[in-house]
């Protein structure tokens, strides 16, 4: 077996069901998970009746590039979404639809990293747990880089120094980020830009929670349409990573989409023929309806929008919390240790929420995430509701 298997650690949800061992919940409560970040709003109806409308289509294989429809309806959306010119980002060269972006930012580094010099992997801490697997079964080494309230939940860039720099084939940025919901402005992702065209490295841009904001005004923005706006139009040392699981809540379809770069592109397409993933053909017919309509999207932030008020008013009196700049998480700063929070949350209320620190590593003499909890609005809204009043009765305790 591979050895590097050997370096990977337990996922957050393995370590919460263990810490969860032995505790027996009262049985009269109802369990809330605010755990798992699996949206639980209703899939969009057509996008249903395309995927079962399409059904005779499975008696063909699917293509590793995808579909013509398929790219050119992420094209299209990628062109509107992020006020890119018409016609820069080309169907042919510059996507690749890909079955969710987990398993495509995983394939990623497995394809880039050259395994044959020093190889440093950047990502933030605390991170989405695929960026350090991915890093290790590719034969790198991870660096976490710490996002703290000092940091305002971001990845400090100036202050990693030059030999990092010099050693770094990859980075992994999340903008929206998970856990936090911090959002990079369009200025530092062209100062990150700036960085990869010195230095020779390529930025994968987690941009799964773009569609979930606050404001319709001021959308989040993204890795490519900052590089099209410093003139970078062929999105050079760039490449962003998205999908329907939380813009269209259609987590089980696995469907989402890698873009930028078309010289990467290509490469990671040749990779991708030997992996063998590719979207099955009614898969790709709803993917391209989702795609191809906003009116549900919008409809899904004002559902967040209405949970966050509803929550934030029950939370902030009695807790350090904050509206994230966006996604759908909390990551309120606690009183206690987050593991000691966590048991008693589900102890006590039948409440499951992530403990901070099983979402970070240690680095620089601190867990970044010790003594937060992610909690993701993803339920009900009377769900969220409940759920907030249980850990205010655990708050008032402490």
């Amino acid at each position: 077996m591979n050895p590097d298997l050997e370096k990977l650690q337990p996922y957050p949800f393995e370590r919460l069901m263990a810490l969860k061992q032995g505790l027996t919940p009262p049985a009269q409560l109802s369990h809330i998970a605010m755990s798992i970040g699996e949206p639980k709003h209703a899939a969009p109806a057509f996008a249903k009746q395309a995927l079962a409308d399409s059904l005779d289509s499975l008696n063909h294989y699917p293509l590793t590039k995808g579909g013509d429809e398929l790219r050119t309806a992420i094209a299209s959306w990628l062109i509107k979404r992020f006020q890119l010119s018409n016609a820069s980002v080309d169907p042919e060269r510059h996507v690749i639809p890909v079955s969710g972006t987990r398993e495509a930012l995983f394939a990623f580094a497995q394809a880039l990293v050259d395994r044959s010099k020093i190889a440093k992997v950047l990502m933030p801490n605390p991170f989405y747990q695929i960026y350090e697997g991915a890093t290790l079964l590719a034969g790198a080494q991870p660096v976490f880089l710490n996002t703290t309230k000092e940091t305002n939940y971001l990845i400090d860039i100036d202050a990693i120094n030059e030999q990092t720099w010099h050693d770094c084939q990859l980075i992994y940025i999340c903008s929206p980020g998970n856990p936090t919901g911090a959002v990079m402005s369009l200025q530092q992702m062209q100062h990150l830009i700036e960085l990869a065209e010195k230095f020779d490295f390529v930025i994968a841009s987690d941009e799964c929670y773009s569609e979930i904001y606050p404001h319709e005004q001021t959308p989040p923005a993204g890795l490519l349409e900052a590089a099209h706006a410093m003139g970078n139009t062929d999105f050079k040392h760039c490449l962003v990573f998205n999908s329907l699981s939380k813009r269209s809540n259609l987590p089980g379809l696995r469907s989402g989409f890698v873009a930028g770069d078309a010289d990467i592109i290509a490469k990671f397409l040749k990779y991708r023929t030997y992996h063998g993933c590719a979207i099955p053909p009614p898969a790709q017919v709803a993917s391209t309806a989702a795609w191809s309509d906003e009116t549900h999207v919008l409809q899904n932030r004002e559902l967040y929008r209405a949970k966050f008020a509803a929550v934030l008013d029950i939370l902030m009196p009695v807790l350090d919390v904050q509206a994230p700049d966006a996604s759908f998480y909390l990551w309120p700063r606690l009183p206690v240790d987050d593991t000691v929070f966590a048991k008693r949350l589900f102890a006590e209320q039948h409440l499951s929420v992530i403990p901070g620190q099983f979402l970070s590593r240690q680095a620089d003499g601190i867990n970044p995430g010790q003594n937060h909890i992610r909690m993701a609005l993803v339920a009900s809204i009377d769900e969220c509701i409940e759920a907030a009043e249980r850990m205010k009765q655990v708050l008032s305790t402490l």
